[in-house]
């Protein structure tokens, strides 16, 4: 499961979508709302990065139901998304990336899924500020 960058039809590559958001104010957004923002969180980031690299696979709608009806749910998603950062990271800058989906499930097991939250902001906001190349 590789993730490709590919042009468009006019031959330029894709604008960014990923929105780029500080990782604490991510966290303390989680806290003051209960956990309420993090299930905003889920859906928009897994929108956008699904836009960004065309992965219809993706299915935040789903995410999020499956997120509020079987919680731990959550700890699936925040390992498979790091995953998915990860390859879109190593897809752009073309090199091996560290990999922090055994951090991020970890840290989810034990209860700090907003924690890998925050790790995974901070991964998504690489891929914002890069430009892919061909």
């Amino acid at each position: 499961m590789s993730t490709q960058i590919t042009p468009n039809t006019n031959g330029n590559f894709p604008t960014l979508k990923i929105t780029k958001r500080d990782p604490i104010i991510v966290l303390i957004l989680i806290i003051v709302t209960c956990g309420i923002y993090g299930f905003f969180w889920i859906y928009q980031t897994r929108s956008e990065f699904a836009a960004q690299f065309n992965k219809p696979e993706i299915n935040p709608t789903l995410d999020l139901i499956l997120c509020i009806i079987c919680f731990p749910y959550i700890i699936y998603l925040v390992y498979i998304f790091a995953k998915q950062i990860n390859e879109a990271i190593e897809a752009q800058y073309g090199t091996r990336s560290s990999d922090d989906s055994i951090g991020c499930l970890i840290l989810a097991l034990i209860g700090l899924s907003m924690v890998s939250m925050m790790i995974l902001q901070g991964n998504l906001n690489r891929l914002a500020q890069t430009q892919p190349h061909p």
